[in-house]
Order: C-alpha cells, then structure tokens, then sequence
C-alpha cells in the first residue's frame, strides 16, 4: 500500500511541475513575440535632387579624390590616404553613398520599379567595395569603386537626368 501512495505523490508531483513548465513557456513566448517593435514610420522629406546635391556628389567626389595620380612638370604625385583617419573618411563617404541609395528608393522617390531599383543597388554595390577597401586599406579598391561609381552615375544620368 505504501508503494501505491509513494508513487501516486510521484505522479502528482510530476504533472504539477509539467503544467509549470508549459505555463513559464508559454509566456516566454509572448514576451518574446511582443519584443520586435515596429519602426517608426517617417515621411520622406527631401527630393531626389536635394539627396544628389548633398549626399551622392560629395560623397561620390571625396571618393574619387581620395585616390589619385597627378604628372606634372615637378613630377608624379601619388594620393591616397595614408592616416587612419583618412581612411575612416573615405570609409564614411562610401557609407553615405550606400544609405543614399537607400533613400532613393522610399517613399515616392522610385521613378519606376525597374531600371531605378537596380541602379540604386548599383550604386550601393559600388559603395560597398569603397567601404570594404577603405576597411583593408586598399587604394586599388577605391580606384575600382570610383569607376564603378562613375559607370553607375553615367548609366542612372542617361536615362532620368532632366
């Protein structure tokens, strides 16, 4: 009889602490579902041509200038960046760039959903390796997203530049 009753405490003991643990589950869960708040939604406010007069060209420029080779009459000047800081400037130039084709593309800005949505992410691409070799130092990688930059400029100003 004692057998019986010890294992009845058993049993009872084990589902009381089954249905603790599904509670404490269950609102783990809905802690963790109610965490991800939503962003605030914010109307755009500049125009295309304000984000190209005050982030794209100079943050485009500053990129194109940091690397560069000048012949003269006194001789060959290599640019690039050569201080840490030089480099973290390039490095934030290449991040605007890349956040200003993000803007590009909120709000009313997309002027269609084809061609602009790629040339935006051109862009971007193109930032993208300004801001990875500015990260590795790398001269050579900013040549290659300057003319990239430049190609995607040329391509995104054929086609909608008025």
């Amino acid at each position: 009889m004692r057998t019986v009753h010890w294992l009845f405490l058993v049993s009872v003991a084990l589902f009381i602490s089954g249905i603790g643990f599904i509670i404490a589950s269950a609102r783990t869960t809905q802690v963790e579902a109610a965490a991800p708040a939503a962003a605030p939604s914010l109307p755009p406010v500049a125009t295309v041509k304000q984000i190209m007069a005050g982030i794209v060209m100079p943050s485009a420029a500053s990129i194109w200038d940091s690397v560069s080779t000048i012949v003269d009459a006194k001789g060959v000047q290599e640019n690039q960046p050569r201080t840490d800081e030089e480099w973290a400037r390039v490095g934030a130039n290449a991040a605007a760039l890349i956040e200003s084709a993000n803007l590009l593309l909120v709000g009313n800005r997309p002027v269609d959903q084809g061609d602009w949505v790629k040339m935006a992410k051109a862009m971007a691409d193109a930032g993208q390796i300004a801001l990875k070799a500015s990260v590795d130092k790398k001269p050579e990688g900013i040549l290659e997203a300057g003319e990239k930059i430049n190609q995607t400029c040329d391509n995104c100003h054929q086609k909608y530049q008025r």
